[in-house]
């Protein structure tokens, strides 16, 4: 593989001696949603997460899970003892969190928000998460990011939309 530039999450894996792997894709087709990078990269879709930002009013949450699942609003509510939870505009998070749509990696945002991660990932070895940039997707063990991240293990998906649940 080429040299890869570090992006803010991979220097901060880096400076916690946090070991990870990067996998490079190529965006050129503009095909950068969750289950075309598993695609890409040759992983299991269920090994892959995306990372998503919700927020009430001025409070900042994010949230990781599955690219194959749709976050449950009602339960990402509840993880983050909150009523109710939407996510956070598009227009809005470059300046939230340091991060683009497609590029947003729970690790390394602009501040550390509340960050929950979704309970299937606590039972595997390890998962696959955007590295900072399109095109990059690091992995690592889920303990270790939720450590990184100091995030919470919480149901956070729709069952229904699982397959092997």
């Amino acid at each position: 593989m080429a040299e890869v530039n570090k992006t803010n999450a991979m220097r901060l894996l880096d400076k916690t001696k946090t070991p990870y792997e990067i996998h490079a894709y190529d965006p050129e087709d503009g095909q950068i949603h969750g289950t075309a990078v598993a695609e890409k990269i040759g992983k299991p879709p269920e090994k892959v997460f995306k990372t998503l930002v919700a927020h009430q009013g001025a409070a900042v949450f994010v949230f990781v899970i599955p690219v194959a699942a749709e976050l449950d609003l009602k339960l990402a509510a509840k993880a983050a003892g909150v009523k109710k939870v939407e996510m956070l505009p598009l227009k809005d998070l470059l300046n939230r969190t340091g991060y683009i749509r497609g590029g947003c990696s729970p690790v390394g945002m602009k501040k550390l928000y509340p960050t929950f991660l979704d309970s299937s990932a606590e039972d595997l070895d390890r998962i696959l998460v955007s590295a900072g940039k399109i095109g990059l997707q690091m992995e690592l063990a889920p303990l270790a990011l939720a450590e990184q991240v100091k995030g919470k293990f919480v149901p956070l998906v729709r069952l229904e939309g699982i397959e092997g649940e």
